[in-house]
């Protein structure tokens, strides 16, 4: 190794080429950031990051988010150095089948990732969420003489991540809400995987994140350890807004031959320009994968150091705990995701009497009983509160603290300030689902996001890594079909439920009237290991006689017989979710008239009913009646699921129209005639009647 090498030099290279070795062994990868990074990770994770190897989950710890997950070489070499539950074996199986070193960082595999990232932006969104939970939190619980929750969230992010809209949306609320525990390093390398950023990237990111409220700090030179330090430093004095810290970096930095270009940003340098970059920068040119021993003692020693605080902060904690009991206990619960004690109880119910009511205006109703026994339910629309009626009437607005402007139209009362509740996330559908999912990650509080059905195309990328991340998040769309009427095609979901069924792991509920919305709620709660998506309508529905028709607690296996016109096996089968499970109701009844063994199904959740045994399934829709009819407002394209290839659908297959709901209904063959001709047809194809 050369002469002169300091100690930070050694460390910082020992992260450059422990990443570029992995990635050339793989054959894959992306060594460019974190040969370009290196030395402004360094200096984060020995000399700022508060954090505990023997815990990674620690409640009070800061949280580091990799945006930028391409360089996810840059976090594993940074965990193994620091002691997690990660080996030098582990970076040698990079990308490998079964390896805890995949390509792109996954939420806690391995230990320390905090969430997965690699969707350029989406780590950026979802630290927005972090930190206004960090902030939600310690507005709640700490008190003058306890800081409980008081940590950072740190986001190493590209020039993709600042490019991709989702920063935009998410950055501008952060400014706005004064997120001062937000700081985000700025890899400014100005290339990316199609070349330089010049082609199409020259924007004044400075005076962008300076007009939406952050504090910016430049470093010209992302090598200088002192500056970033200084500058580190900086960003944690300013507490009252967020701050960008732009580091002027190279990617693949000592790469003679592909420094500096997009040649070393999605590939592995090769063996040759490897070690030309060896013979560069002074770095042993055999053994591979070679770790200087002073350089694991010092990061070794610089996380042992970190993880005091982590056994000072559980003292703190049990003096908390004695001062504040109750505090201290509710405080302990929601970080561990736990619901309090007969919550559902708070779950109203809707009787024979009940006038018909949207299932939308229903779930308002729920959420203002939940409220006030949940006290980590939390969330907003995305300025839709008045139609999508997600909101905590009187729990206030979570905005920066201060006095409130003059004009609070709008406000939800209460509070003013992060100890509120309710999160206006403005016309900013994609970045209120990513800062959602940066909530659950954090812990301590169950989103929820409110807005139109049709606008959830604009929130589906976050939607997929919730479910990925198997995060408690509760998106909540109204307005679901083309019951939306006269407001016409373009918000009208006919596609969307289809879609949305096509995410692993997002549970879809579309309820059939207010009962079902009860346990549409109930479920989605109580599901600690993946997103749920409520499905409501904008007009009303009947509520459904539970004295008549099976009870609603059906629904949480997905599907359930809600009547039949007698009892055994029918001859016929309709199935309808939401809305159309009346239409299916009114099919049945005159096929019953006319003498037909008829049966009808609510099937509010696929997912949910396909989680349950095969007795369940097989006694809901018995295998051997194959004349089955299902009745959505919405693209027939799947329900062959459970129809089969000989059942027919009652669908919508173009986009919609703008007029009242009742005529949409009737012009498109959304009706109970249509569903019971259906029937009859697939009657007599099968021979069940002359």
């Amino acid at each position: 190794m050369g002469e002169g090498m300091t100690l930070d030099e050694r460390c910082i290279n020992t992260i450059r080429f422990l990443a570029a070795d992995a990635i050339e062994k793989a054959k894959s990868g992306h060594p460019g950031m974190p040969m370009g990074a290196a030395a402004a990770a360094y200096v984060l994770w020995t000399r700022h990051l508060k954090h505990n190897p023997a815990d990674p989950l620690w409640d009070d710890r800061d949280r580091f988010v990799l945006s930028a997950g391409h360089g996810s070489m840059l976090l594993y070499t940074l965990l193994y150095l620091s002691g997690y539950n990660l080996s030098l074996e582990d970076l040698q199986a990079f990308r490998q089948w079964g390896s805890k070193t995949p390509g792109h960082p996954e939420r806690q595999h391995p230990p320390g990732a905090e969430m997965t990232t690699g969707p350029l932006g989406q780590g950026l969104g979802a630290a927005v969420g972090m930190a206004i939970a960090e902030a939600h939190l310690a507005a709640r619980y700490n008190r003058p003489d306890h800081r409980i929750m008081d940590h950072f969230t740190y986001v190493f992010a590209s020039d993709g991540d600042l490019m991709e809209g989702l920063s935009c949306e998410a950055c501008a609320l952060a400014g706005h809400l004064g997120l001062g525990k937000l700081i985000v390093l700025y890899d400014d390398n100005r290339i990316s995987l199609a070349g330089a950023t010049t082609l199409c990237f020259t924007e004044n990111c400075d005076q962008r994140f300076a007009a939406c409220g952050w504090q910016v700090i430049p470093v010209e030179d992302g090598n200088d350890v002192a500056a970033v330090d200084a500058a580190l430093a900086s960003a944690k004095a300013e507490t009252s807004r967020p701050t960008l810290i732009r580091l002027r970096t190279t990617i693949g930095f000592g790469a003679p031959g592909k420094q500096n270009t997009s040649a070393c940003h999605g590939s592995p340098l090769g063996s040759e320009e490897l070690r030309a970059a060896r013979e560069n920068l002074g770095w042993p040119l055999a053994p591979l994968f070679f770790v200087p021993e002073e350089a694991l003692a010092h990061f070794r020693a610089a996380a042992a150091e970190s993880a005091k605080r982590h056994e000072v902060w559980k003292d703190a904690l049990r003096h908390y705990a004695v001062d504040h009991p109750e505090a201290a206990a509710e405080f302990e619960r929601v970080m561990k995701g736990d619901l309090p004690a007969r919550w559902e109880a708070a779950i109203p119910s809707y009787g024979p009497g009940t006038k018909d009511v949207a299932t939308r205006k229903t779930s308002e109703a729920i959420l203002q009983a939940l409220a006030p026994v949940i006290p980590e339910l939390m969330g907003g629309s995305a300025d839709l509160n008045p139609s999508t009626f997600t909101w905590l009437k009187g729990l206030g607005d979570f905005q920066k603290p201060g006095d409130p402007p003059a004009s609070r139209e709008g406000a939800l009362g209460g509070e003013w300030g992060y100890g509120g509740r309710n999160i206006h996330f403005g016309v900013r559908e994609h970045a209120m689902a990513a800062i959602a999912g940066g909530m659950a990650i954090h812990g301590g509080a169950i989103p929820f996001t409110g807005t139109f059905f049709t606008f959830a195309d604009y929130m589906r990328p976050s939607i997929r890594l919730a479910a990925l991340m198997g995060l408690r998040v509760i998106y909540v769309f109204t307005h679901d079909s083309v019951g939306v009427g006269e407001d016409g095609p373009t918000h009208q979901p006919v596609e969307h439920l289809m879609s949305l069924r096509g995410i692993p792991n997002l549970t879809v509920i579309r309820p059939a009237d207010a009962n079902e919305t009860a346990e549409a709620w109930r479920v989605a709660l109580g599901r600690g290991d993946g997103p749920t998506a409520l499905i409501f309508t904008r007009q009303n529905l009947p509520v459904l006689d539970r004295s008549v028709f099976g009870p609603a607690a059906g629904l949480r296996k997905g599907g359930y017989i809600l009547w039949e016109s007698v009892e055994g096996t029918p001859e016929a089968i309709l199935i309808g979710t939401g809305s159309e499970v009346q239409i299916a109701l009114e099919a049945g009844k005159t096929l019953a008239e006319e003498g037909t063994r008829v049966r009808v199904v609510s099937l509010p959740s696929w997912e949910l009913f396909d989680r349950q045994p095969q007795a369940w399934r097989d006694q809901v829709l018995p295998p051997s009646v194959r004349a089955r009819v299902a009745v959505e407002a919405g693209r027939s394209l799947g329900w062959e699921h459970y129809v089969g290839l000989e059942g027919a659908v009652v669908g919508i297959d173009r986009f919609g129209a703008s007029a009242p709901y009742q005529v949409i209904y009737e012009k498109f063959g959304i009706t109970a005639e249509a569903v019971a001709a259906a029937a009859r047809r697939l009657l007599v194809l099968r021979g069940s009647r002359a």
